[in-house]
């Protein structure tokens, strides 16, 4: 299901990612995951953290716009 030019459209988007935020592809066959980590996001500054919210929207509508069904969700957490 994680096509190349899915990963391109995602990579498209990377310049957005505050530095310390990493956002997960999984490839679930009939449709993707994007999981972000809630202990990573919370260590983030204000401003980050609306940036992170950001890049989480953009990087789903650059899959959704090649094809995918995206499913944005949080790991973790206390």
């Amino acid at each position: 299901m994680y096509t190349p030019q899915m990963a391109n459209a995602f990579k498209s988007v990377a310049h957005f990612c505050p530095n310390g935020f990493i956002l997960d592809v999984v490839d679930n066959e009939h449709f993707i995951t994007l999981r972000a980590s809630e202990p990573n996001f919370m260590r983030l500054t204000g401003e980050d953290k609306i940036r992170a919210a950001e890049y989480m929207i953009r990087a789903k509508k650059a899959l959704e716009d090649n094809g995918a069904i995206v499913l944005l969700v949080r790991e973790g957490g206390v």
